[in-house]
């Protein structure tokens, strides 16, 4: 304190402090002042405070707090980079990128998985779009739904929901779907998250009509439009609704899920996922 008996900020003596920390009782200037439960600390005690508190968990374990969506932009970005990829050497131009070598290595083809054992494409060919109103139809709905349910289950689960959905669209594609008929795109994964979110539409808070209704909208596009894939769409929407309940448990189970045994669930998935595809090669004919 000065000798005027105003008091100054102890890490910025120029300014004047009309506020002091609660916890240790300095002085601090109004770019110091860290809110807190009662009052305000100053920038060391906050950082204390940091370190020694839980961090705040909601009902499915994610951590609260506002990050960007990191990895849906990595996905769109993913998407985006695939769709270039065989877009740009397509001898038919950018929107017809069925045309080149890659998008012909890199599709779903039952055929060739089976034979060639070429189990990657049930991997690849997520990432894949016939034309620009594909791509640009399911990066719009990544990017309605993903940073909301990103950021209220957390990025890895996020990014495993994304990842075991779209593997899954694919097993019952491989399992059931016509052995000559390439498919692509990210739909699968996409109608997982909607599996997710019906499941865990109690514990996100979601408005169930609202959901409901873009879900029956999605089917009924997916039934009336010819070239979509059913099978992957399903496939996607009951493995992500699979996840949903690793993430969550049922839907009237109020105690939440430890990470641990939501990782063994999606563990599960996969190995469920794994099975269906060695099941179908084992017994199938093509």
């Amino acid at each position: 304190m000065t000798e005027t008996g105003v008091a100054h900020c102890y890490r910025h003596p120029q300014r004047e402090a009309g506020v002091r920390c609660t916890r240790c009782d300095r002085p601090i200037c109004p770019e110091c002042m860290r809110p807190a439960s009662v009052g305000f600390h100053c920038p060391d005690d906050a950082a204390i405070g940091r370190k020694t508190q839980r961090p705040l968990r909601n009902s499915v374990g994610a951590l609260l707090r506002d990050s960007p969506p990191f990895v849906t932009i990595t996905l769109v970005v993913l998407n985006a980079a695939a769709y270039l990829a065989t877009a740009l050497p397509s001898s038919r131009g950018i929107n017809n990128p069925e045309y080149s070598r890659l998008f012909q290595d890199w599709q779903l083809l039952p055929y060739d998985v089976f034979h060639n054992d070429e189990y990657f494409r049930l991997a690849t060919a997520a990432f894949l779009h016939a034309n620009l109103l594909h791509i640009g139809v399911n990066m719009l709905s990544l990017v309605f739904v993903g940073p909301y349910l990103e950021r209220e289950i957390g990025w890895w689960r996020f990014a495993l929901v994304y990842a075991v959905s779209a593997l899954g669209g694919a097993a019952a594609i491989y399992a059931f779907g016509a052995p000559l008929v390439p498919v692509v795109g990210a739909s699968g994964a996409l109608f997982g998250l909607l599996g997710a979110c019906l499941v865990l539409v109690r514990r996100l808070n979601l408005d169930l009509q609202y959901l409901i209704g873009i879900i029956v909208l999605n089917f009924a596009f997916t039934f009336s439009v010819a070239g979509i894939s059913r099978l992957g769409h399903i496939g996607g929407f009951v493995t992500g609704a699979l996840c949903g309940l690793a993430i969550g448990g049922w839907p009237t189970t109020h105690k939440r899920i430890p990470d641990q045994v939501q990782l063994a669930g999606f563990g599960g998935l996969v190995v469920l996922v794994v099975l269906v595809v060695i099941i179908r090669t084992a017994t199938g004919t093509f």
